[in-house]
């Protein structure tokens, strides 16, 4: 019954760590940034456990729209870390 789903979990599991690299990079509280996720996959948890029999006829465009979000997010979160350690080179050398 899930199967159609599979990429989608696959590709779910790379957003968390995308968003949790993300996170790291500016600096949140790990703390907050793990309780955060926990509630957001218990959220989807929910909404997946529902909505599937309805989403399985567009698991196809639903999985399409998931990865290419994960390309957009993971295109940000290696730009937000290039900033980042080009500002912190930049600083070790002024400072």
């Amino acid at each position: 019954m899930y199967l159609p789903f599979i990429g989608l979990i696959i590709f779910g599991n790379i957003e968390n760590l995308i968003l949790a690299s993300q996170g790291v990079v500016q600096g949140v509280n790990p703390k907050i940034l793990g309780g955060l996720s926990i509630i957001a996959v218990i959220i989807w948890l929910v909404i997946g456990t529902v909505a599937t029999e309805v989403a399985i006829e567009y698991s196809s465009y639903i999985t399409f729209i998931g990865g290419l979000a994960i390309v957009i997010l993971g295109i940000q979160a290696i730009h937000d870390a290039i900033q980042n350690i080009k500002s912190n080179k930049m600083g070790e050398k002024n400072g």
